[in-house]
């Protein structure tokens, strides 16, 4: 049955998962914190995938009063480690035999220059390499699962994204908003390769692509913060106060995750967004994208460079 794509969906809507496994990135704060707790909430067994496992365990504990009986596990997971990264897959994999949906949430945004523990620039690191190596090292839990579906963040920002191939790490030049742009870009051609080889591959895996609009979290101010006190104060003060007039709350921001994550019938390599004025705000539906995230050979590309980088080739077989 095909599904009623239009406006006014809510977490509402969501289907009864129980018997399904989720993963989170970045669960303990933001969309994360509310992607998994409302899976959660209509039956997922939801792991929160976190850099600090007291923060995640704060985080379940934030949870517990509105979901007693949810089925909750904190695992550390750094995504600019790849030894992280690859310890993570192992335990899951070795404590669980099943995964069903991965949520690639968590992200940094415009940073200072900044390297991952392998050289990667941090934002192309972790927003890219760290979740195309974690979907590849989960790969054959999800491709036994009957239904799996990997739900990727993008953001508003991969319309400025340009892939620079031969500088993919910014060392010759690097520009914050650019780089966090080539990232969120990457996340599409990413979702849009996984979803041409799961079907060439004949694989029941559904890649799909999710972006909060303009969402009230903690990333727009991370960045001002790590550039010293005095650009601190300037640029936290504005970016707080633009955040505060304009920014919808992180419940509204999660529903595009949630809508590719759980509505039934949606198409593979569907990309999620708010229904608003440039896709700011409201109701979540599928919305488009820019002409370079829909370069097929730069999906290629990309794919290439990724496994070359990080030693994940994915085996669809």
């Amino acid at each position: 049955m095909e599904p009623k794509l239009g406006y006014g969906w809510t977490e509402e809507k969501i289907p009864d998962l129980t018997g399904t496994s989720a993963i989170v990135t970045g669960a303990n704060s933001g969309l994360g914190f509310v992607t998994a707790a409302q899976l959660a909430a209509h039956g997922a067994a939801v792991t929160l995938a976190v850099r600090d496992a007291a923060r995640g365990a704060a985080a379940v504990e934030r949870m517990r009063p509105r979901l007693p009986d949810a089925e909750l596990t904190v695992r550390v997971l750094d995504l600019a480690s790849l030894a992280s990264i690859a310890a993570f897959a192992e335990e899951f994999s070795a404590g669980t035999g099943r995964l069903d949906l991965l949520v690639n949430n968590a992200g940094v945004m415009n940073l200072p220059e900044r390297r991952t523990s392998d050289g990667f620039e941090m934002q192309f690191g972790t927003n890219h390499l760290g979740h195309f190596a974690l979907t590849g090292r989960l790969l054959p839990l999800l491709t036994a699962s009957p239904d799996a579906r990997v739900v990727t963040l993008s953001s508003i920002v991969h319309r400025i994204g340009r892939m620079n191939f031969d500088d993919l790490m910014g060392s010759r030049h690097y520009r914050a908003w650019p780089a966090y742009g080539q990232s969120k870009l990457a996340n599409l051609l990413f979702t849009s390769e996984l979803q041409r080889r799961a079907t060439a591959a004949k694989v029941p895996l559904r890649a799909l692509a999710a972006h909060p609009g303009f969402a009230l979290t903690n990333l727009q101010t991370a960045g001002p913060a790590m550039r010293g006190a005095d650009n601190t104060t300037r640029r936290s003060r504005l970016v707080a106060t633009l955040t505060r007039e304009f920014a919808q709350p992180a419940v509204w921001g999660a529903l595009p995750t949630l809508y590719a994550a759980t509505l039934p019938g949606l198409a593979g390599n569907s990309f999620v967004g708010p229904e608003g004025l440039g896709q700011q705000h409201g109701h979540p539906v599928p919305v488009s994208r820019s002409k370079r995230a829909e370069n097929a050979d730069d999906a290629r590309r990309l794919w290439a460079e990724s496994e070359r980088l990080t030693g994940v080739t994915y085996a669809f077989a």
